[in-house]
């Protein structure tokens, strides 16, 4: 079974950031993710969406 709701440390090894950053991105709310109490959750489909919504196309 795939994952999809991943924690913090799982998803700051997942994209090579540090989980530093990602708290920062989930205060601001730059990063799509879910706070459930004091648990923050990110799903793993809207993290690639959201990754391919900020890539940057090369121009010819």
């Amino acid at each position: 079974m795939e994952r999809r709701f991943v924690g913090i440390k799982y998803l700051s090894e997942y994209l090579g950031i540090p989980k530093g950053t990602l708290y920062v991105w989930t205060c601001y709310k730059k990063i799509p993710h879910f706070k459930i109490g004091r648990i923050v959750k990110f799903d793993l489909k809207e993290i690639e969406k959201w990754l391919k919504d900020k890539k940057v196309e090369e121009i010819s």
